[in-house]
């Protein structure tokens, strides 16, 4: 048999013995999963943007365990099964690329894209933005709800545009603080500043998740940096001043200039 189907056929096999046998495993349910699944994805996030094959390829293994966790309680529950589960994803790829599959032109990366969204609509979408999931991430879920609309052609015609909006928006935002204006307007002109940079990013090609989270972990590792420092040297965070601080911090940065 094909290595790749051995290899996912023993992982069927264990995850019936984890089933039938563990204590633990015999507990689970779809519900009590989800939060373990969100954390997998994750993990898996991390690794990617570390650039950590090994690491890439182990967090790969337990979404897949996941996925076959919920197809094994699924065939109990007499709903669907393993099979049905990649026979479904089967139909909606060979449905979604017909282009492959069909006798539509597609040339380019922008034309599947937007023959996708056209597909879905047909297939019931009410609307472009219905595949957008609620529990999203606010960034994820705004970067998503303006990859949908610029799908249907509703967009900014060049970056330009889009950086003289957040301006405006960084503007109106400086006014109404200056002005002390209700946290709840605030609030607002605060969140439009943040949905037009991240508008911004897409029109130059920067995840601004991916961005956001690659700045917070040279925070992490700038501070983790001082931390030991002040530490070895004897001394409280909360007794230096800011200035013995920043020394610290230009340490890290000028250590991360070095090993680039």
């Amino acid at each position: 048999m094909d290595r790749k189907l051995e290899a996912f056929r023993r992982l069927l096999d264990i995850m019936d013995d984890l089933r039938e046998k563990c204590p633990w495993d015999k507990k689970q349910t779809l519900e009590s999963l989800r939060h373990l699944t969100i954390e997998e994805t994750y993990e898996l996030g991390d690794a990617i943007l570390d650039n950590d094959l090994d690491e890439i390829k182990g967090e790969l293994g337990d979404l897949l365990l996941h996925i076959v966790f919920y197809a094994r309680i699924g065939s109990e529950k007499g709903a669907f099964d393993i099979s049905d589960v990649i026979e479904t994803i089967n139909k909606k790829l060979i449905n979604r690329h017909p282009y492959i599959y069909g006798s539509v032109n597609a040339s380019t990366a922008e034309q599947v894209k937007d023959n996708w969204e056209k597909i879905k609509l047909k297939g019931g979408k009410k609307s472009v933005l219905s595949g957008v999931p609620g529990s999203l991430p606010a960034m994820i879920k705004a970067y998503r709800i303006q990859d949908k609309v610029r799908g249907v052609g509703f967009d900014w015609e060049n970056p330009r545009h889009v950086w003289e909006k957040v301006n405006e928006e960084l503007d109106e935002l400086k006014r109404e603080v200056d002005n002390g204006a209700s946290r709840e307007r605030v609030e607002q002109e605060f969140g439009d500043l943040l949905f037009t940079l991240i508008n911004y990013a897409r029109f130059i090609n920067v995840n601004p998740e991916n961005a956001l989270e690659r700045t917070n972990k040279k925070f992490v590792r700038r501070f983790e940096h001082l931390e030991s420092e002040a530490k070895r040297q004897g001394k409280s965070l909360k007794r230096m001043s800011l200035e013995e601080m920043d020394l610290f911090w230009d340490q890290a940065k000028d250590m991360e200039k070095g090993s680039s």
